[in-house]
């Protein structure tokens, strides 16, 4: 059985272990979205023993725009920034991967100057129309191609932590009785043309998913809606899963005293398909992260508040373990 420092083989392209760096906000963008020096320091740092890196989430849109510093896919003239963020790590000689993002209703209005969107109406909120998401799922795509001409290996389309594309999934967020909202079925289908036309423009390179897999609310996403849901992702076309929270976001405060806080979702959602899947939640210690890789509740292990802090901590995890 593998373990935590397997290499893995993902669609032709060799991880050298099983720990990846998760995309965390560092608000090291410029106000534009540009990546900057402290950027790409601040990844390269973390890069010398992990075996795949996740940039944090950069914006697809002006009006999906989260934080002040945060990065951008939005426009041509940040596809030279990224280029150098992807070269660097590339001489660790680690794949990098872009992780592209709409706030949705969750975008902050003072940064873009905009009002934002939704799947439904909301007090400041505006309900999309048909023809708005259709030029969204085309934004995605042209933030992905822009991370291609980047030179990074796929992009992760981020599907949890309350965005809008798990506005779209969540019963909780989406109360549209068109065809984009309602059943199960209904709410799958914006993501799905999200990864229909993302997929076109990587041209055969990684395309990760991350999962909103359980809102932590009876009312909201269940993990078994998201089992049925990873199936149609496998389906379309994702090669890895990122499992994390849904409208619940990434450090729920009911779960914070548990390390591994979102691998049993991880686990059942392993248990759906045949793509490997990422398992996180508050994971700081390298030996428990062995142990999900050896068990089999997770392919690889997403380290990210621990790496946050320290910089050599998967160094120092893969001294431990060898």
């Amino acid at each position: 059985m593998a373990g935590l420092l397997n290499p893995l083989d993902v669609k032709g392209l060799e991880l050298k272990n099983r720990i990846v760096l998760p995309p965390m906000y560092t608000g090291l963008a410029t106000s534009d979205g540009a990546v900057t020096e402290a950027l790409v320091k601040h990844y390269v740092q973390r890069s010398k023993a992990v075996g795949l890196i996740i940039v944090e989430h950069s914006f697809i849109a002006p009006e999906g725009k989260l934080g002040e510093r945060q990065l951008g896919c939005d426009k041509d003239s940040l596809v030279e920034g990224l280029e150098k963020l992807s070269s660097s790590i590339h001489a660790s000689g680690v794949p990098i991967v872009l992780q592209i993002n709409h706030a949705g209703r969750n975008a902050n209005p003072d940064i873009a100057g905009l009002q934002p969107v939704g799947p439904s109406p909301e007090e400041n909120v505006r309900e999309l129309k048909v023809d708005e998401i259709i030029e969204i799922a085309e934004r995605f795509a042209e933030g992905a191609e822009r991370a291609m001409r980047g030179g990074f290996d796929g992009v992760e389309i981020h599907g949890a932590h309350g965005f809008l594309l798990n506005q779209f999934f969540s019963p909780l967020a989406n109360h549209r009785t068109d065809l984009y909202g309602g059943s199960l079925e209904n709410r799958m289908r914006f993501p799905l043309e999200v990864i229909e036309r993302v997929k076109e423009k990587v041209e055969g390179r990684l395309l990760l998913y991350r999962l909103g897999s359980d809102d932590l609310d009876p009312k909201g996403t269940l993990i078994e809606h998201s089992q049925r849901f990873a199936v149609k992702l496998e389906k379309a076309g994702i090669d890895i899963l990122d499992v994390s929270g849904g409208l619940c976001g990434s450090r729920p405060s009911e779960l914070q005293d548990v390390q591994g806080y979102f691998i049993p979702q991880a686990q059942r959602i392993k248990e759906a398909v045949g793509v490997p899947v990422i398992g996180v939640g508050g994971i700081r210690d390298s030996e428990y992260a062995n142990q999900l890789v050896l068990e089999g509740k997770a392919d690889l292990v997403a380290v990210g508040r621990s790496l946050f802090r320290d910089s050599k901590w998967a160094e120092k995890a893969v001294e431990r373990l060898k």
